[in-house]
């Protein structure tokens, strides 16, 4: 009894630090940004919920709002195609100078998102190298989209790939080719062992690469700061209204909704994933 006793405390002094680090670097300002969004204003300390009902009934909040889940919806669906057809051809195919490939995939990766945007201007600016070689050659304009909509969804394409690649891969790897060989034997298609076999068995690597996918592309800034023009983006909205504007509870509102956005949609993957797995342990 004596010993689990001092068992228990040695365990509470060392999980101390730990607790108090995370509650100051962590809990601490997540909570003073909440009741900051409550706040009429700096000065005040009266408390109310009309900056975040501003947020959400204002027209220009909203359609940043909306934009930014759009935007980040259509960048996870179009990244999750593409990345995994990359993470079978390196998992099931590449043998040699796989490390080497796997590194190239993720070296955009190490780009910061300035950087990035630098990069689409280059390739679809006014002057850049798309619109001009298709101009010259073939005579098609408007394709000078650096500064566009379409233009940051090709920037988020550029980094998310990579990312979702690398998180689609080890489940690739891992995946129990057996499983397919006996689908295939007992005459199942390609299409067949693709949608009943192989796709089931990899939704819950799929589910969190699209999740992951969408929280940093709801998260990004580099990118839209350097070429988000005529719309805003919620990351750029927050950095608008809290510099330019000096809006600090209007900003704490924005932060504290994208930050709830985020949370709700870890907290549903990690649900459904459980699910996920136990309809497969049924399966099996």
């Amino acid at each position: 009894m004596a010993t689990a006793q001092r068992t228990y405390w040695i365990a509470i002094a060392c999980l101390t630090p730990l607790i108090v680090i995370i509650s100051y670097f962590f809990l601490y300002p997540l909570v003073a940004m909440f009741f900051s969004g409550l706040r009429v204003s700096r000065e005040s300390s009266a408390y109310t919920w009309d900056n975040y009902l501003l947020v959400l009934l204002n027209e220009r909040y909203r359609r940043s709002l909306l934009t930014s889940i759009v935007l980040s919806t259509v960048v996870t669906l179009a990244s999750l195609i593409p990345s995994t057809l990359i993470a079978f051809f390196l998992g099931r195919n590449v043998r040699k100078a796989k490390k080497l490939l796997v590194a190239l995939i993720t070296f955009p990766l190490s780009f910061p998102g300035v950087l990035v945007g630098f990069m689409i201007i280059i390739l679809f600016g006014h002057t850049g190298v798309v619109p001009q070689i298709f101009q010259g050659y073939l005579g098609i304009s408007g394709l000078n989209v650096a500064y566009t909509l379409v233009g940051l969804f090709i920037a988020y394409l550029y980094f998310e790939i990579p990312r979702v690649t690398i998180s689609l891969l080890a489940a690739v790897e891992n995946l129990n080719p057996t499983i397919e060989e006996a689908a295939r034997s007992l005459g199942a298609s390609g299409w067949q062992r693709l949608r009943y076999v192989t796709l089931p068995a990899l939704s819950p690597a799929l589910l969190a690469a699209g999740i992951l996918a969408f929280a940093t592309s709801m998260g990004a800034f580099g990118t839209a700061f350097t070429i988000a023009q005529g719309f805003n983006v919620l990351p750029m909205l927050i950095y608008t209204e809290y510099t330019l504007a000096f809006k600090f509870q209007v900003a704490s509102a924005l932060s504290v909704i994208l930050g709830v956005i985020t949370f709700v949609l870890i907290f549903g993957y990690r649900r459904l994933s459980r699910r996920l797995f136990a309809e497969g342990a049924r399966r099996a």
